[in-house]
């Protein structure tokens, strides 16, 4: 039996680089600038994480006592260190060390839920890790050993975080509903809209994550036998498609409510009214 060819990939060692690859000086040969969109997501994502960093420590202007509004970075405040009020769930916990933010509660597990969603994982993969950073463009890594170690297997509990967003979102509606108030009664504003308009946006781009789609059929053997839960994996399907527009999306809700919320509650601007 004659030696394998040198280029003959199917012997390539698991995690080693394969030799059959065209050998190039060059780390590409595209002239577009295809550095730009991971410089993009780079930039995004971390003007996102910087402001979401210090807003859930300051542990100021979150809460506007006259119209009910809580921003999301402090829901649900379960703690006595919460201002009078904002605490729609009561108070689970004592005093809170002042190097926790308030949000401490559930901040963790959205965090783990957007770190191990899939697309963020294809944006960060891509543009942080450089793995690879761009179509037809070598990525610096020798070897690749995919989602099968630490830490990067911790990406297979995206499911469970999923179930805890849920909820999460559940309680964000429920912030959302109790904020229709005015020191007369009944009343909304534009704070209103802000706070619904990111809740209807969180609960889609929630419902449009991949174990969403695997929680209604992904078990199914035969739709037929299953017409109603084949008819919401459908439209969690379509959903499904917009899962990373809904996920940049949300990310700039969650900033526009907060940054609403905490020009209100710092008095930089009236609440505009509509009723109430």
């Amino acid at each position: 039996m004659s030696a394998p060819a040198d280029n003959d990939v199917s012997r390539a060692p698991t995690g080693v680089r394969a030799p059959g690859r065209a050998r190039l000086a060059a780390r590409t040969l595209r002239t577009d600038r295809w550095w730009l969109s991971p410089l993009l997501t780079v930039l995004g994502l971390a003007t996102f994480v910087v402001y979401a960093t210090v807003r859930a420590f300051v542990r100021t202007a979150y809460w506007v006592p006259e119209y009910h509004y809580l921003t999301p970075f402090y829901s649900p405040c379960v703690s006595t260190s919460c201002v009078d009020g904002s605490s729609h769930f009561g108070h689970w916990f004592g005093e809170m060390p002042s190097w926790l933010p308030l949000g401490v509660l559930v901040l963790p597990f959205l965090l783990g839920f957007r770190l191990t969603c899939y697309y963020y994982r294809k944006a960060y993969y891509r543009s942080v890790w450089f793995s690879p950073p761009a179509c037809a463009v070598a990525e610096p890594h020798a070897r690749y050993t995919g989602e099968t170690r630490l830490p990067l297997i911790v990406q297979n509990v995206h499911r469970y975080f999923f179930y805890v967003a849920c909820v999460v979102s559940l309680v964000n509606t429920y912030d959302a509903v109790v904020a229709f108030q005015s020191p007369s009664g009944f009343g909304f504003g534009l704070g209103n809209v802000i706070l619904v308009l990111n809740v209807v946006l969180l609960w889609a781009y929630t419902l449009s994550c991949h174990s969403c789609r695997h929680v209604t059929g992904g078990r199914l053997k035969h739709f037929s036998k299953h017409p109603v839960r084949y008819w919401i994996w459908t439209q969690v399907t379509k959903l499904n498609t917009r899962h990373m527009t809904l996920a940049w999306t949300t990310l700039g809700t969650l900033v526009l409510t907060d940054f609403y919320v905490m020009l209100v509650a710092s008095g930089a601007i009236a609440d505009l009214r509509f009723v109430g």
